[in-house]
């Protein structure tokens, strides 16, 4: 297998993994607070992290990786699932999916500044009207109503393509699954410190829906995703690998349908439909 279609492989591994991320966030934030449930995550990650980095007797990183690493941390660890939580107190998890279509641009927007990635002219005029689209989308569905809730997923998406850029940059010389583990465990003192500070005096209310989600953006969302995913876009290229997720939204609507049972109207099909095929003609024109 080549180096392009293993990059494909487990990009596709990666996105399938992350879309279960909104759906169950919404379920976690309904009984934890988002910053408790923010540090907690990253907490039982970085535990989980340092594990693995110490049973496979892994080197650290350089003092040239360790920027990056902060940047990682502050993009995928603690931004993007904060952002994300406090957006999910205000809009529906299948809503906020949509601005996932924003995370192609967003990551080769990254990649170009921070990963030295040159796409065509044809890619951004197609990137760039996927944005549009789902940018539309949000003014027609009730932006006034829900501004602080779409506010803080555009944050979200802008921290989180920054974080995806570094982090499959670093991953050309640290490896994947090592450039989100020592992020995780940069983040781990803070992290565990401040979940223990904040955390609830009891736990008797919470159900057990709020625990599988828990455990879902811990490990699967947190650190198993990003395997798969960091070692994607390092092998197959950050503008290109990075429209696969536009795939997210497919599987984030169905999921948020069939487990959540929320309304996933029309409107967001079609648009979701729309920004694949924008992307899918950016795909081409990537490299």
């Amino acid at each position: 297998m080549d180096k392009a279609t293993s990059g494909w492989i487990n990009g596709f591994l990666g996105v399938l993994i992350f879309s279960g991320s909104l759906p169950a966030t919404r379920v976690a934030v309904a009984a934890f607070d988002p910053v408790f449930l923010t540090a907690a995550r990253a907490g039982i990650a970085g535990v989980l992290a340092l594990g693995l980095l110490l049973a496979f007797r892994e080197k650290r990183p350089g003092p040239g990786d360790v920027v990056s690493l902060i940047v990682v941390a502050l993009g995928v660890v603690v931004g993007f699932p904060l952002l994300t939580a406090l957006a999910l107190e205000h809009v529906t998890s299948a809503h906020s999916i949509v601005f996932i279509g924003l995370l192609p641009l967003a990551t080769a927007i990254f990649g170009v500044i921070r990963g030295g990635e040159r796409p065509r002219p044809a890619f951004w005029l197609f990137s760039c009207l996927g944005s549009s689209l789902v940018a539309g989308f949000a003014m027609t569905q009730g932006f006034s109503a829900s501004a602080k809730g779409d506010i803080l997923m555009l944050a979200a998406v802008v921290v989180c393509g920054l974080g995806y850029a570094e982090g499959a940059k670093l991953s050309r010389t640290l490896g994947g699954w090592q450039v989100i583990s020592w992020a995780l465990v940069l983040s781990l003192p803070i992290m565990a410190t401040l979940a223990i500070v904040i955390m609830p005096a009891s736990f008797a209310g919470t159900g057990q829906a709020a625990w599988i989600g828990l455990a879902y953006v811990s490990l699967f969302s947190m650190l198993i995703g990003f395997i798969f995913w960091y070692k994607g876009l390092a092998q197959g290229g950050i503008a290109a690998v990075g429209q696969l997720q536009l795939l997210q939204p497919f599987f984030g609507l169905a999921l948020a349908a069939t487990l959540l049972h929320e309304v996933v109207s029309l409107a967001m099909v079609a648009v979701t439909a729309a920004v694949v095929i924008c992307v899918a003609g950016a795909k081409r024109f990537a490299t």
